[in-house]
């Protein structure tokens, strides 16, 4: 019974360590779009500087995850995170001494994105999934995901709070204060469970198996010869287009009906509580379903969503029964996703397997952010942009549809 109780209480802190430092690295990040406007201003870039500068740090955030998740797999999560704080920090304080583009792209393009990557999702589900028993892991991953939309909802009206009362630069300085605040929550995640031979992944149905000999370089190979690890990229690929697009860009939509930015930044809130709700409701019913399905219903859900909003009057009503709506939905994604991948191959590599899947993510990221800015210099609006929403959500709807649910074992182990 004690054994029993210690190990739910190390599940509880470890789990509420991570959410929190996912609640600061994932709040300051989906805030930026709320400088789109003051850094136009006051620097004189033009949407479309901006939106590739901010483009840039969708892609690094997603290009750095499996470098430092490689990291935490070979030196555990500690130095990681750690690294992660420090450079997002930097980042965002250099950002207010920007020139031109290429200094915007060095403070968020890359400092500040490659430091948010070191503490998101693949590091920090990755270092408490391998130290949880297989129950408790889907379930992990959902809470984890909550923290970092329960920052999106903190950050997002005290980010345009501050803006509003000192200025743009105070706000972002704070934000870089804030951020080194991950440092401390790091340390009950800097040791590395010992990896068992054989690692089962909370899930609907099957165990995830894998020898623990595998190499990295052998998993690699095995889960990119693997069509359902594929078919796991391409949807999170827009999801990375759709959330980039708006997190970047609602801001500008809500500016183009005449609205004021406090409906952007209550909308960005409401998503972010809306999620709270969906990542615990996905990483809950991912140990009762197939996550495939909920992958499945989770996009073709935004498709239609988007398409009522384009029906709907642009009012500021509008546009918080859309951020609900999609809320639920909006990082929602990550627990059955990232449970696929560690049912798939197990969680020796999880941080790095899950990794990659989120660099697909901010490829797709890259783009909404970066063609989003192109539509509104082009075009004046964002439609074309909405249209490619729509066809894109319903596209990985049907690509979700082919993935097996099964572990992938070696044909030596097949035939053992």
């Amino acid at each position: 019974m004690t054994a029993h109780r210690t190990t739910a209480a190390s599940a509880w802190t470890l789990s509420l360590a991570a959410a929190a430092i996912l609640m600061i690295t994932m709040g300051a990040r989906q805030s930026l779009g709320l400088f789109v406007l003051p850094l136009g201003v006051t620097t004189g870039l033009g949407i479309e500087k901006i939106s590739f500068a901010l483009a840039v740090g969708q892609f690094v955030w997603g290009a750095s995850q499996p470098l430092f998740g490689a990291l935490a797999d070979h030196y555990g999560s500690g130095r990681a995170l750690v690294a992660g704080g420090l450079l997002l920090a930097a980042g965002l304080a250099l950002t207010p001494l920007v020139n031109g583009e290429a200094t915007l792209i060095l403070s968020l393009g890359l400092l500040a994105a490659a430091g948010a990557g070191a503490g998101s999702f693949s590091i920090l589900i990755g270092a408490t999934a391998s130290r949880l028993p297989p129950q408790r892991r889907a379930f992990a991953s959902g809470f984890i995901n909550a923290g970092g939309s329960f920052g999106q909802f903190v950050f997002a009206p005290l980010t345009q709070g501050l803006i509003a009362a000192f200025g743009w630069v105070h706000s972002m300085l704070t934000l870089a204060l804030l951020s080194l605040l991950t440092l401390p929550l790091a340390w009950p995640l800097r040791r590395t469970a010992p990896h068992a031979p054989t690692v089962v992944t909370g899930g609907a149905a099957g165990d995830g198996t894998a020898p623990a000999s595998l190499g990295m370089r052998d998993q690699l190979r095995q889960a990119f010869a693997d069509r359902s690890y594929w078919c796991l990229h391409a949807g999170f690929f827009t999801c990375g287009f759709h959330i980039a697009f708006l997190v970047t860009h609602l801001p500008g939509e809500v500016n183009l009906c005449g609205l004021s930015a406090g409906v952007s930044a209550t909308a960005l809130a409401i998503i972010g509580l809306a999620n709270v709700a969906g990542s615990l409701g996905a990483g809950a019913l991912a140990q009762r379903y197939r996550m495939k399905w909920l992958l499945v219903w989770m996009y073709a859900s935004r498709a239609l969503i988007v398409a009522l909003y384009l029906l709907a009057p642009k009012t500021a009503l509008t546009f918080y029964v859309f951020a609900a709506a999609l809320g639920v939905t909006w990082l929602a994604t990550v627990p059955p996703t990232a449970g696929l991948v560690g049912k798939l191959f197990g969680t020796r590599y999880l941080a790095t397997l899950f990794g990659m899947t989120l660099l697909s993510h901010q490829v797709g990221g890259f783009f909404g952010a970066w063609l989003g800015g192109i539509a509104l210099a082009r075009f004046g609006n964002f439609d074309w942009m909405w249209y490619a929403d729509i066809a894109l959500a319903a596209a990985a709807a049907l690509v979700n549809l082919p993935i097996r649910e099964a572990p992938v074992l070696r044909p030596a182990l097949a035939t053992a």
